[in-house]
């Protein structure tokens, strides 16, 4: 694959393997997570050690500030062997990019230890009062995934000064990201969800905390600390969404290719032996490979070009936002396409296939990878205003 003829860092390696070794603490705790809805303690932590949670740290701070392709292929592996673990990844890594866009003292203070994990909402906003040194934030956010462990959450504001909406040049809202101590917030536990249940996606209530001005970074104008081409384009935070359904599209196909080989269709005929059965398998190998070529193609292009100091071109900024939901709707067709073809093996929850399919669907309905993506996307390869905040 495409993500795999470039040259790997010694610190992708370096994460990969921990990732390979921690492989069978993330199956014997797999019921765990099912049942508690969150990660047990003792898994957190290890994952926290091996910088999971910290993908997009600068190195400076001592994360592993890895590459698009290597974020993804990290969160992709770990959606295989568990979709909440590969989710809760994705999600801490997103917000570990805001250390970049933070001064040299709060970004070690709030993302210079290995226990510094990053959960929280930005949208809807909630409301952050100016005042003196800093703002005064109020409000109750929701889908906070990975907030049992988190160490500080993300709060999306609309800024209030003098008690009115403070405004940008171009007359909106002006929106800032809010950074609160996790023990400054109340959690409020609602996560009872069909699939994804294990990554504690609770609500968390600011009631008139204090946030200093040096605690709330500028994703949408202002510039990195730190110059790495890894933070030159600010949407890049998002990129691990698309590692998620390869990682549960791949799961699923591992369990039916297995499951042909022992379920027989009848007496003496394996499943494997049976044309149709041949031909779904193909066409879901080649479903996700194809969503994984257009995955790593279009983030290697990209790569190059923030690499090369410049700025994306709509039709990279359409196909960048594409890929993504397209690798959550072909992971989705793949999985319900494999789900039919177990039939009653897929049903029962010991059924690898049964958990994919309500991650899937669950996964798929994030707006960021929502199919909704698809018409500012397609606005902005017309060379049309995508209407809507569309990095």
């Amino acid at each position: 694959m495409a993500a795999n003829l470039r040259e790997i860092s010694n610190m992708e390696s370096t994460v990969l393997d921990a990732v390979r070794a921690l492989e069978p603490q993330i199956r014997a705790a797999s019921g765990a997570i099912e049942e508690q809805r969150r990660l047990p303690p003792a898994l957190a932590q290890s994952l926290m050690e091996a910088g999971i949670f910290r993908m997009g740290v600068p190195q400076i701070y001592g994360g592993p500030e890895l590459d698009p392709m290597a974020q993804v292929r990290v969160v992709e592996e770990l959606s295989r062997i568990e979709g909440a673990v590969g989710w809760l990844s994705m999600i801490s890594s997103a917000g570990s990019f805001l250390a970049a866009f933070l001064k040299p003292e709060p970004a070690e203070r709030l993302f210079g230890t290995v226990e510094s994990v990053v959960a929280g909402q930005l949208r809807p906003a909630q409301r952050a009062d100016v005042v003196d040194g800093g703002y005064r934030v109020s409000g109750t956010f929701h889908f906070a995934s990975g907030s049992g462990h988190a160490s500080v959450m993300t709060c999306g504001c609309a800024i209030y000064e003098n008690g009115r909406p403070r405004l940008t040049k171009a007359g909106h809202p002006e929106i800032r990201v809010m950074l609160v101590p996790t023990a400054k917030t109340k959690l409020v536990d609602v996560w009872d969800t069909t699939g994804m249940r294990g990554t504690g996606s609770n609500d968390f209530i600011v009631d008139s905390v204090f946030v200093p001005f040096d605690d709330c970074p500028n994703l949408g104008t202002g510039r990195p600390y730190c110059p790495s081409p890894l933070y030159s384009w600010p949407a890049l935070f998002l990129v691990s969404h698309a590692g998620v359904p390869l990682g549960l599209a791949r799961s699923a196909l591992d369990f039916a290719e297995e499951l042909t080989t022992r379920k027989e269709l009848m007496p003496g005929r394996p499943m494997r032996d049976d044309g149709q059965v041949q031909e779904t398998i193909a066409m879901a190998e080649a479903t996700i490979e194809a969503a994984r070529c257009y995955v790593y193609r279009t983030l290697e292009t990209l790569w190059a070009t923030l690499c090369a100091g410049e700025k994306p071109s709509p039709r990279q900024r359409a196909h960048y936002r594409l890929m993504m939901t397209h690798a959550h709707q072909a992971a989705k067709q793949v999985i319900v396409t494999l789900y039919d073809l177990a039939a009653t093996s897929a049903i029962f929850r010991s059924s690898p296939l049964e958990r994919n399919m309500r991650d899937i669907l669950t996964s798929s309905q994030h707006r960021v990878v929502h199919p909704k993506m698809y018409r500012p996307a397609g606005r902005l390869i017309l060379g049309l205003d995508p209407e809507e905040l569309f990095f």
